[in-house]
């Protein structure tokens, strides 16, 4: 029994068999990769290793020459510092001489403030006599001024009562001519109500005909049609007038001074 049971089971085993070597043999294959890969990564350790030692052997060198470049600024220090104290000593035998130019310049300048005072003393007196000379020549120059704007003056009275003659004829002008161009605007309107008129007595005639209501639309057809002529008359008579108003403004002094 158990013999035919492992007949019948023997396909399923060998497959069984056949995946688990497979599986081995991918194990094996990654495991050689896993292999190769750390010797790379020792490889590349020893390489870095070498460079870190080349490295610290061109630091090495750079902290020795830095050590005798700071020798040598060492030593010039020292130099700079002598330098310096000399330079000092120097500096306070400038300051003790400066110090007696200093006192020597204070008594120059106390002489030159006396002369200076004296000297603003005779300017004082002759600025008086050219101040009172002065005055009177301003005096006079003044009064001759005064004559001269009181002329300017009445001649500027003068031309100002001319310019407020032509400017009244200017504004009586341009009244005109506002009234007439308010004329005409009426004229217009009038003009427009006649239209309108003209527009409903037509429009009612033609919606109902001939009625008892049309006598009304023939009398507002009628009377549209005297508005609009006598409208079209008086706005002709006022566009006239205003087009001579306005040639006589082009002319007009008192508007070309205000342009």
């Amino acid at each position: 029994m158990n013999h035919i049971e492992l007949e019948a089971r023997s396909p399923d085993v060998l497959v069984e068999i056949k995946g688990l070597l497979a599986r081995g043999i991918d194990y094996e294959e990654k495991q050689v990769g896993l292999i190769e890969e750390q010797n790379e990564l020792a490889r590349r350790r020893t390489d870095t290793t070498s460079n870190l030692l080349q490295f610290s052997s061109a630091t090495a060198k750079h902290t020795e020459d830095q050590t005798a470049m700071a020798l040598e600024r060492t030593s010039l220090t020292r130099v700079q510092t002598k330098l310096s104290t000399r330079s000092t000593e120097l500096a306070h035998i400038r300051t003790d001489l400066a110090r007696e130019s200093t006192a020597m310049a204070e008594q120059r300048t106390e002489l030159a403030l006396n002369r200076t005072e004296l000297a603003r003393q005779r300017t004082k007196l002759a600025d008086t006599r050219t101040a009172l000379a002065r005055s009177r020549t301003e005096l006079a120059e003044q009064r001759n001024t005064l004559s001269q704007r009181r002329t300017d003056l009445a001649q500027q009275r003068n031309d100002l009562a001319g310019n407020r003659t032509i400017r009244a004829l200017t504004r009586t002008r341009l009244s005109l001519q506002r009234t007439e161009l308010a004329r005409g605007r009426t004229f217009l309107a009038m003009i427009r109500t006649g239209l309108a008129f003209l527009a409903i007595g037509l429009t009612l005639f033609r919606y109902f005909g001939i009625s008892r209501w049309s006598a009304f639309d023939g009398a507002l057809v009628l009377l549209s049609v005297i508005l609009v002529v006598y409208g079209t008359k008086g706005y002709r008579r006022s566009h006239l007038t205003d087009r001579r108003i306005g040639n006589l403004l082009a002319q007009d002094p008192g508007l070309a001074q205000v342009m």
